[in-house]
């Protein structure tokens, strides 16, 4: 009998990458996304079902689990929705942080607890989260985008103690730069002008083609998912991209302070 993964946010990008490949490779795929109607390429594969789902909306989020389950047995759950928020912490509204915090922690949070009674019945499964390279480093300007990053990453390791006892399993996936349409689609950017200069270098920075030399595609980075979810290995963390390992060592080889006093350096010169 065919495996049946879950993914969230899976309108573009990694999500889509990620339902292509686990179809591909035999997998009944349950794709959801605010609009169901922005894939309908999707909908017309074999073994792919799409439904719609808003992670900030828990009573569609209760709808679209209950849904899922009268398709299949599902056994892993990707959560790979999410948006970002960038520029300084003093320019963000009330609106943009909990909107920040509801997608990316929240949405995870209540997506997971939304299957645990299914999977903990079946004495088994996977819960994978995209998290991101800015979940184990940061850099200037992106406080909150970080903030929830880093939370998942906690939460994740926290939850998986929890659940080993009734053999589910909780991973993350840690991106770098991924060539994805993400910051266009889903990126919020603020200004304040207290901080408008630091904010330019921190921009001219950024735009630095040998930045973004060690990204990766989308098709890519889901290959590392579909490397976790089938690997069978107890391992919560799995780094995805040349960038995001390198980066990643790097704060390991020099320290944290360090690591800071270069990121500080390179990106607002001082």
């Amino acid at each position: 009998m065919p495996k049946t993964i879950f993914i969230t946010g899976a309108s573009s990008g990694l999500g889509r990458a990620t339902a292509r490949l686990f179809a591909q490779k035999g997998w009944n795929v349950i794709a959801t996304m605010r609009n169901p109607a922005d894939a309908a390429d999707l909908a017309a594969l074999e073994r792919v079902a799409v439904l719609p789902l808003d992670v900030t909306d828990p009573a569609q989020i209760e709808r679209t689990v209950a849904a899922a389950l009268e398709l299949h047995d599902v056994e892993v759950v990707f959560n790979n929705a999410g948006a970002g928020l960038a520029g300084p912490l003093e320019g963000m509204t009330d609106e943009q942080l909990v909107r920040q915090i509801d997608t990316n922690l929240l949405g995870v949070m209540r997506v997971t607890r939304a299957f645990l009674p299914h999977l903990r019945a079946r004495q088994g499964g996977l819960i994978v989260t995209t998290s991101s390279i800015g979940g184990l480093v940061s850099f200037p300007f992106n406080s909150a985008y970080h903030a929830t990053k880093w939370a998942l990453e906690g939460w994740s390791e926290s939850l998986a103690f929890e659940l080993r006892r009734f053999g589910i399993g909780v991973k993350t996936v840690l991106p770098g730069g991924i060539s994805t349409d993400f910051e266009r689609r889903s990126v919020v950017r603020v200004q304040h002008g207290a901080y408008a200069q630091d904010s330019a270098r921190n921009s001219s920075a950024l735009s630095d083609p040998a930045l973004r030399a060690g990204g990766s595609s989308a098709e890519q980075i889901a290959e590392v998912v579909y490397g976790a979810v089938t690997d069978g290995r107890e391992q919560l963390r799995y780094l995805a991209g040349a960038d995001a390992n390198a980066v990643y060592a790097q704060r390991l080889q020099a320290g944290d302070e360090a690591f800071r006093a270069g990121v500080r350096q390179r990106f607002l010169g001082d």
